[in-house]
């Protein structure tokens, strides 16, 4: 490419973009040939970088395309008149791509916790490698109910909440590199079939699921979607199908990231339930069934409320076009062109 030729060639378009990006009112047909002119330039300023590499004119445009993006992404000055989009259409669509692979996750962990807790609830052998009968009784009998009641309902909550979003960012983070969310996956489902185990083994096997059950359909529930945007991001550059590994990434990426973000609002639900409804004493205030029942109850509404959403949203969202990715033009540039 001869750079001083090209430059010229296209100079008059490179101007009319500045000035429509500089112009105080756009109408409706400055305003579509401003986004025709900006995905022109991007394409334009690709190949510049691609053959010429720096260069002064190339950081001439990409300020100039700079400006023209924010006449759009920024327009507003104002972040909340993003969120519908990302509440309604963004997130919804995301969560609903992942439905398959959040179920296999859920089964892969109840078959995984299963296999576990008969292993080691059948052979004393291998329960007495996680303790001491005085140990293992202790925390039976005593630990394991008074976890969600020794420390005040909201510090409990908080931190519960915390970690638990610690580890589906993780998941989701991390999930490009393929052995991360097997190994959070596996450890989730190990530590549920032992902890079932020793509470089977002294006769609390009620208390196991009673205590789980308020807080925990949401909780893990979440964990599994995580899981499942990072195996995703995983595949994307394992099997990217019509796009380059790099396209095929990015575009995941961007589109998963999402699902982290409505994940912490999910788990500061289920933390919340965890930390005030869970170890509430409703049981000893009612007949206990009826207790367990309302506590249950609230769990599994909180659950239903996520899968409608993830479900019935989501695959409107996902029929209208929405994968959870950016829009082209909020992406930008996606592909080099040499010419």
């Amino acid at each position: 490419m001869d750079l001083d030729a090209y430059t010229a060639a296209h100079r008059d378009e490179w101007e009319r973009l500045d000035e429509l990006a500089r112009r105080g009112r756009l109408d409706g047909v400055e305003a579509d040939e401003l986004i025709d002119r900006y995905q022109t330039g991007a394409s334009q300023l690709s190949a510049i970088k691609t053959v010429a590499g720096s260069t002064r004119t190339g950081d001439r445009l990409s300020v100039t395309l700079s400006r023209a993006r924010g006449r759009f992404t920024a327009a507003s000055g104002n972040a909340l008149a993003l969120l519908p989009r990302f509440f309604v259409l963004q997130l919804p669509a995301a969560l609903y791509r992942l439905r398959w692979l959040t179920l296999a996750v859920a089964l892969a962990t109840a078959i995984v916790a299963l296999l576990y807790g008969f292993w080691a609830g059948n052979d004393p052998r291998v329960l007495a490698n996680f303790g001491s009968d005085r140990q293992l009784s202790q925390m039976a009998n005593d630990q394991f109910i008074a976890y969600y009641s020794e420390n005040p309902a909201a510090s409990f909550a908080g931190r519960v909440w915390t970690n638990n979003a610690f580890i589906a960012a993780q998941c989701v983070a991390f999930g490009i590199t393929g052995v991360w969310v097997p190994y959070v996956v596996l450890q989730n489902a190990q530590n549920l079939g032992v902890t079932g185990a020793v509470m089977f083994a002294y006769d609390k096997g009620d208390a196991f699921f009673l205590f789980i059950a308020p807080h925990g359909q949401l909780e893990l529930t979440s964990i599994f979607v995580a899981a499942a945007a990072g195996l995703r991001i995983f595949w994307a550059w394992i099997a990217p199908g019509r796009f380059t590994r790099l396209e095929s990434l990015a575009r995941e990426g961007r589109a998963l990231v999402t699902v982290a973000i409505g994940l912490v609002i999910a788990l500061f639900v289920s933390g919340i339930i965890e930390g005030f409804v869970t170890p509430w004493p409703l049981q000893e205030q009612l007949a206990p069934w009826l207790g367990w029942s309302i506590k249950i109850g609230i769990g599994s509404l909180a659950l239903a409320a996520f899968l409608c959403y993830m479900l019935v949203v989501g695959g409107r969202a996902y029929r209208a076009g929405e994968t959870g990715d950016l829009t082209e033009f909020e992406a930008g540039a996606q592909r080099l062109t040499a010419a």
